[in-house]
C-alpha cells in the first residue's frame, strides 16, 4: 500500500504485520458488540430457539436486549477468540498484502489491478485457512444462550477448543472453511485493493496527505452476501437451526466501523513504529 511521504522510509514486514495484528484487536475490541449482535440476528439455532421469550430487534436493539437479560459481559463473549482470530488473520492478510503484491509485480515500478488482486486472493486466501479454529470458536461462543437455566455448551474459549475437538475431532476446528474461504477472499480483495487504490489516486493528486479509511469499507460488504450466513451456520454447527438474512445494516455496522478505526490505527501505528525506529538508528 502506497501512502507515506517521500522522507519516511517503507515500514518493514515485520512492522506492517505486527501493525495489522495490533490494529485489528484494537478495531475488535471497540465494535466487538456489533458483531455479537450481528451473529445474534443472523444465525437462530436450537438454544436460541427455547429462549423464545426474547426477541432481537435491529443491531442496536439487540445490544440493548443482550445486555439487560444476560449482562453487558455477554456482548464480549468470545472476545480471546476474537483476538487470537485477528492476530493470525488480521496481520496476515493485511501485513503481508504488500510483501506479496511486490512478488506478483515482479519487480515492475507500478503494480497492476491483476498483481494487487492476487495478492489479496493469497494472503486472504492463507489467512483464513490459519485461523480457522478462531473463527469457529469465536461464533460458537457468540451464538450460545445462557437465559431460562440453559446450561452453556462451552464454558470458555480454551474449553471450546477443547470440547470442539474432542466431540468433533480435529477437523471440527475448519468447519466452515470453504464458505468462508469464499467470503474473505473476495472481502480481502475488495477491502483492500480498493483501499490500496483509492489511496494511492488521493496521495497521488495531493487532494489528502493523510487518508483515512471511511472509503475501504462500501465495496466489501455489497459483496460478500449469502456467504457469511451459510459460513455462520456451519461455524454454529446448526444443523435444524432457522437461517436469517438479517439484511444490510448489522455487516455494515461492524464491518464499517472496523475498517475505519482499523485502516486508521494501521496506518499510524506504521509511522510511529519507523519514526522510532529511525530516532533509534539516529542515536546510535
Amino acid at each position: 500500500m502506497v501512502g507515506l511521504t517521500v522522507s519516511d522510509v517503507p515500514p518493514t514486514m515485520a512492522v506492517k504485520i505486527f501493525s495489522a495484528g495490533v490494529a485489528a484487536c484494537v478495531a475488535d475490541v471497540i465494535t466487538f458488540p456489533l458483531d455479537t449482535a450481528k451473529v445474534r440476528l443472523q444465525v437462530i439455532q436450537g438454544e436460541c430457539q427455547t429462549s423464545s421469550a426474547v426477541r432481537y430487534k435491529g443491531v442496536l436493539g439487540t445490544v440493548t436486549t443482550l445486555a439487560k437479560t444476560e449482562g453487558p459481559l455477554k456482548l464480549y463473549s468470545g472476545l480471546p477468540a476474537g483476538l487470537q482470530r485477528q492476530i493470525s488473520f488480521a496481520s496476515l492478510r493485511i501485513g503481508l498484502y504488500d510483501t506479496v503484491q511486490e512478488f506478483f509485480s515482479a519487480g515492475k515500478e507500478t503494480a497492476s489491478l491483476g498483481s494487487r488482486i492476487s495478492a489479496g486472493l493469497t494472503t486472504g486466501g492463507v489467512a483464513v485457512f490459519i485461523g480457522q479454529p478462531t473463527e469457529v470458536v469465536k461464533v460458537r461462543l457468540q451464538a450460545q444462550s445462557h437465559l431460562h437455566g440453559l446450561k452453556p455448551r462451552y464454558t470458555g474459549t480454551y474449553n471450546a477448543y477443547r470440547i470442539i475437538a474432542t466431540t468433533e475431532g480435529l477437523t471440527g476446528l475448519w468447519k466452515g472453511t470453504t464458505p468462508n474461504l469464499t467470503r474473505n477472499v473476495i472481502i480481502n480483495c475488495t477491502e483492500i485493493v480498493t483501499y490500496d487504490l483509492m489511496k494511492e489516486a488521493l496521495v497521488k493528486n495531493k487532494l489528502l496527505a493523510e487518508p483515512g479509511a471511511c472509503f475501504g469499507f462500501c465495496v466489501p460488504l455489497s459483496v460478500s452476501p449469502p456467504f457469511p450466513y451459510s459460513a455462520l451456520r456451519i461455524l454454529t454447527n446448526s444443523e435444524d437451526g432457522d437461517l436469517h438474512f438479517s439484511r444490510f445494516a448489522p455487516s455494515f455496522l461492524r464491518l464499517g466501523s472496523w475498517n475505519v478505526i482499523m485502516f486508521v490505527c494501521f496506518e499510524q501505528l506504521k509511522r510511529e513504529l519507523m519514526k522510532s525506529r529511525r530516532t533509534m538508528d539516529c542515536a546510535t
